[in-house]
């Protein structure tokens, strides 16, 4: 009997390695480059399906996840797309052989997550999970933001598959089915063998019908198994978010954040690390810095964002003195440009950038560190809210009001003092550049604004992150020359 049992324990094993194997999966590589509808966009139609291209063709295996704001999933499996030449090119900057040298990609390719219903308001969440050619995990969350109305699931749909390989979902049937018919048949053979008679003797005595009835147990339970392990899906659960998500910074002309940042040295395992912290008033300096690792090791590699890997922005506590620099960095990472500053007073140095990871992933962190001239200081008050400011020889409007907790549609105009036409150019990838800083711990919110312009006018979303009042600083380019104009907002 016990030679039987290794038999079939042996039998079981080797139909298990002959319909469990997985297809090899195809060779594939690549992060994600932008996104249809774009990450933190607001969607005021229904859409069925969303979008996202990756620098090279996902792996077949790849695992996507929608999740409506009631958390419940929505997905209906995805499929791939046909390549496309991205909106604008990404780079990343890799050390290689000790040199700081960038990689520029031009061709997105699509992955097509199918959405079967989109049963409220709110923020939807686009999760995606996949392996790189060389075995490194590529992750991460694209959200957005629906106000349109709501449609019902259409009949016989799950309420949540499971995203799969295939483009449909779910368990490999045929897998099921194949190995659970290839253990019933052992199951089977047994049987048959019974009632035929066998030349040992001990056979005689196993009942025949709990031998039937287990043979049928363990086809189930087995076939299962193997249509599980068959199966190219990943598992049902949504896969984690990438580390931007923690922050919720967006470059990509979408909602900022509600959370205020740059209030800390250090966020999300990155701190920067200033080589100084004061300069004598009017003096130029040479402001160097690194941004460390949690492992205390400079960051070498970043992605391009808005046609810079670093924005350093710094202003005077009393939310004057604005500037918008671009450092350059050296390969072991130290970053530097020329600063000047003009009065005395404490100042906050903003860096915003965007880290690439190893595994494929982007981290976007902005870090604020104070800095020091000495000397006596003067108290200015800021401006009374206005919705027409001078930035000579421009008047530039306002419309809209950013309110707390809310992500509202902010409009720029910009007309010449005297008569004549405007005619907006673009500035690092954008027809404008905002930053807005919240007055008392300068609170960073950093906003773009949508690809285009709207009716002639820069349109931003701007999300608050609570009452007080705030200094919006607007940057935009007309005859290749960056002109800035000054708002001050207070929405308590």
């Amino acid at each position: 009997m016990r030679s039987l049992v290794r038999g079939l324990l042996a039998l079981g094993v080797l139909l298990a390695l002959v319909f469990g194997l997985p297809a090899a999966p195809a060779s594939a590589h690549g992060t994600l480059a932008m996104s249809n509808p774009v990450n933190g966009a607001t969607v005021t139609a229904p859409l069925g399906s969303v979008e996202l291209y990756f620098t090279e063709k996902v792996r077949d295996d790849a695992s996507f996840a929608v999740t409506a704001p009631d958390g419940g999933r929505v997905d209906d499996g995805w499929e791939h797309a046909s390549p496309r030449p991205l909106d604008k090119p990404v780079t990343e900057y890799f050390m290689e052989n000790g040199q700081f040298e960038p990689r520029e990609y031009k061709t997105g390719f699509p992955a097509r997550v199918r959405i079967s219903h989109l049963p409220a308001t709110g923020e939807y969440k686009v999760d995606y999970r996949s392996t790189a050619s060389d075995g490194d995990l590529v992750h991460g969350t694209v959200t957005f933001k629906y106000t349109g109305p709501t449609t019902s699931a259409p009949p016989g749909s799950a309420a949540a598959p499971v995203p799969g390989g295939d483009g449909d979902g779910g368990v490999n049937w045929f897998a099921w089915l194949g190995g659970a018919a290839g253990l019933a048949l052992v199951a089977g053979a047994v049987i048959v063998w019974r009632r035929r008679g066998s030349p040992l003797p001990r056979l005689t005595r196993v009942p025949v019908a709990p031998l039937a009835v287990g043979g049928v147990v363990v086809a189930l339970i087995g076939g299962y198994a193997l249509g599980r392990t068959s199966s190219s899906s990943e598992p049902a659960a949504a896969p984690a978010p990438v580390a931007m998500t923690g922050s919720g910074h967006q470059h990509d002309g979408s909602a900022a954040s509600v959370a205020a940042l740059g209030t800390a040295v250090s966020d999300q395992g990155y701190t920067i690390q200033p080589v100084r912290r004061s300069q004598v008033k009017g003096s130029t300096v040479d402001y160097a810095f690194r941004i460390v690792g949690a492992d205390q090791q400079p960051a070498t590699r970043y992605a391009v964002v808005h046609d810079k890997p670093l924005h350093l922005v710094v202003v005077g506590r009393g939310l004057r003195d604005f500037q918008h620099l671009h450092p350059t960095m050296a390969p072991d990472g130290l970053w530097s440009v020329p600063l000047t500053l003009p009065e005395a007073g404490a100042y906050r140095i903003f860096a915003d950038f965007t880290v690439a990871t190893t595994g494929g992933a982007t981290v976007p962190v902005v870090l604020g560190v104070d800095h020091h001239v000495p000397g006596e200081t003067r108290a200015v008050e800021l401006p009374e809210p206005q919705t027409i400011v001078e930035a000579k020889p421009f008047l530039v409007s306002m419309e809209g009001t950013a309110k707390p907790g809310a992500t509202t549609p902010v409009l720029f105009r910009v007309a010449r003092s005297s008569p004549g036409p405007v005619t907006l150019e673009r500035y690092l990838g954008s027809y404008g550049h905002l930053v807005v800083l919240r007055e008392g711990d300068l609170g960073y919110v950093h906003v773009h604004p949508d690809p285009e312009l709207t009716g002639g006018a820069i349109r931003f979303n701007v999300s608050l992150p609570g009452p007080g009042r705030y200094r919006a600083f607007l940057e935009f380019q007309v005859d290749g020359t960056v002109h800035r104009a000054e708002f001050t907002l207070d929405p308590s």
